[in-house]
Order: structure tokens, then C-alpha cells, then sequence
């Protein structure tokens, strides 16, 4: 391992094992976890390898060409502006299974956060993009609710345009293969994302930020037990500059100094816990700004917020089945 030389940088780190924050040391090997001691990094290693091997067999990958950045590391900015990489991002190379299992899984458990680049590819990807520019073309879209908040503030608070998608509409094809690609990734982690048990997701909300300055205020997606677990969000922002553009989402993971800023890319995955541990904003945006987002449900929290009228009305209340398709509603 190797000694820390900044202060103010291992102000923003812990110990994995024991969470102490003083005269840490990283691991010399992938570099993104800290120990107060050696001994604490050997009695934490059964779990800590999961992610280090991952990351070690990554960075001797041969490099690729910009157009191809299969496995570029997802960044943590913390407050004082320096990068923590962490755990290197999916390829679509791998199977949904090898990508759920291998990389997926242990990087939800870790980080509550988890990026995956080039998701489907570039070809695909823009298939789903023209999709999305049709339906935006229709009128469709309006602007994004509030459950708790009245109509007339909404859009003080968020400022995207939204329309929900089950999949089946027309015009809506490659839509509905990035859900069904997004359910088999869900399927190979079912069991192994916390203490989940996932069995149904809502629809697609497909949301567009109209480049004028709007965002989204911080929030979280699950503050009151609805249900929904995972926050599953596919970007499609082709050459997209978050200096120049904005747009950037910030996670403020709970208990955590740090935060994670995720510029919505073009084939992005992201993954989150939709929960009180990932409060998140959508900083400004200057350029139009795509995303299709999926929420989870685990069933327990599921069946307790039905009965105690917590999901409130609207299309996050509409459950899709994971094993077969749902029928129109």
C-alpha cells in the first residue's frame, strides 16, 4: 500500500473495514479503497478482492482508441475537486450475466452507485435516440410531477419534459429492447443487490431537459418506502461536454463525504439505490439532454407501501412483471 501525501484528500476517504479517516493508506493494486493498517486490509480482503481483481484485470486491458472507450473508469469527484477512481465500467462485451455478476453486484453493494459504459453500442444506441426524438416530436411530453407538490411549483423544482413508455407503442421498438436488455441485467443480480428481492419494475419514463439553464433540485426518488429500489437511468447524449453543456447528475451518497458527479453520456448505464442513501440532483442543463429511467420494486416494500396507500397515483404505480411481458394498460 502506498501513503497518502495530501491531507485534505484523506479528509474524504475511510478505512473500508473499520471507517477510521486519519493516516490511511490506499491500495497499491486498484488504487480506490483505503485502510488504517495493512492488518485491516488483510482481514477485509475476502470481500475487498471481488472488487480489486476486477480492477486490476482492467487497467492491464490494452488501451483503447477514443471512439472506443470500452472500459473507462467511472469518476468521483469529491468536494475539493480531485478524482477517486473507482471500480472500471461494464463492457458490452461481457454477457448480461458475467456483467451482472462480476462487476454489477459487487460494485451496488460497495458504492450504492454503479456506471456501465457503452452499454449496447453505438448502433443500438442510436436507434433508441430516434426513437426518443420521435416521440418528442409528437407533443407527448409534459412537464415532470410532483406527488407531494402542487402542479404550478413543479417546475421551480424540476424542469424536464416527460412521457411514460410500457414498450409495446409504436415507434417505440428500440425502446422497449433497452427495457428488456435492462431486465435481463436486473434478473442475473435478483438476490444479490442487498436484501431485495426485485419482482416487477414501472414503466419507462423518458425525460428530456430542454437546454434552457433547467434541472432538477435535490432529491431522492424513494424517500417514503413505495417500493422502488434500484434507479436504473440510460443516457443519450452524443458528444456531450458537461463544461460546456452542465447537465451533470450529482450523487450525495448518505453518510459519505463525498460526492459522485455522472455526466449523462451516450450508451451510459447507471445504477443506484433509490432509497434516503442517494439524494441526487440534476445540475442545469445547456444542451438537450436525454434519459430513459426505470425504477425496481422490491416486493416486500412493495406489497407494505400498497397497503398503506404510500405509492400515491400516476405511472410509477404501474408494476411490469420481469418474467413475461405486461399487457397493455
Amino acid at each position: 500500500m502506498e501513503k497518502e501525501q495530501s491531507d485534505l484528500d484523506r479528509d474524504r476517504q475511510y478505512c473500508e473495514l473499520c471507517g477510521k479517516m486519519e493516516n490511511l493508506l490506499r491500495c497499491g493494486r486498484c488504487r480506490s479503497s483505503f485502510y488504517c493498517s495493512k492488518e485491516h486490509q488483510k482481514q477485509h480482503w475476502k470481500k475487498h478482492k471481488l472488487i480489486c481483481k476486477e480492477a486490476d484485470r482492467a487497467a492491464q486491458l490494452p488501451k483503447q482508441k477514443p471512439e472506443q472507450p470500452a472500459d473507462r473508469a467511472a469518476t468521483t469527484n469529491t468536494e475539493d475537486g480531485s478524482n477517486n477512481t473507482a471500480t472500471p465500467n461494464g463492457q458490452t462485451s461481457s454477457s448480461p450475466q458475467k456483467l451482472a455478476m462480476e462487476y454489477i453486484v459487487p460494485c451496488m453493494n460497495k458504492h450504492g452507485v454503479c456506471v456501465v459504459d457503452n452499454f449496447l453500442g453505438a448502433e443500438i444506441g442510436l436507434g433508441i435516440l430516434e426513437n426518443v426524438k420521435a416521440l418528442h416530436k409528437t407533443g407527448k411530453f409534459t412537464d415532470g410531477q410532483l406527488v407531494s407538490q402542487k402542479s404550478e411549483t413543479s417546475k421551480d423544482i424540476r424542469g424536464d419534459k416527460i412521457t411514460w413508455i410500457e414498450g409495446r407503442e409504436a415507434g417505440c421498438e428500440k425502446i422497449r429492447f433497452l427495457m428488456s436488455r435492462m431486465d435481463d441485467l436486473i434478473r442475473h443480480c435478483n438476490g444479490k443487490l442487498g436484501n431485495y428481492t426485485i419482482n416487477g419494475r414501472t414503466k419507462a419514463m423518458v425525460a428530456c431537459y430542454p437546454g434552457d439553464g433547467t434541472g432538477y433540485v435535490r432529491h431522492v426518488d424513494n424517500p417514503n418506502g413505495d417500493g422502488r429500489c434500484v434507479t436504473c437511468i440510460y443516457y443519450l447524449n452524443k458528444d456531450w461536454n458537461a463544461k460546456e453543456h452542465g447537465g451533470l447528475l450529482r450523487i450525495f451518497p448518505e453518510g459519505k463525504a463525498q460526492f459522485a458527479d455522472i455526466e449523462p453520456k451516450f450508451d451510459r448505464l447507471l445504477l443506484f439505490w433509490s432509497d434516503r442513501r442517494n439524494p441526487h440532483e440534476v445540475q442545469p442543463a445547456f444542451a438537450t439532454r436525454y434519459a430513459i429511467t426505470v425504477w425496481y420494486f422490491d416486493a416486500d416494500e412493495r406489497a407494505r407501501a400498497k397497503e398503506k396507500y404510500l405509492t400515491g397515483a400516476g405511472e410509477k404505480g404501474v408494476k411490469v412483471e420481469l418474467d413475461k411481458p405486461s399487457d397493455p394498460s
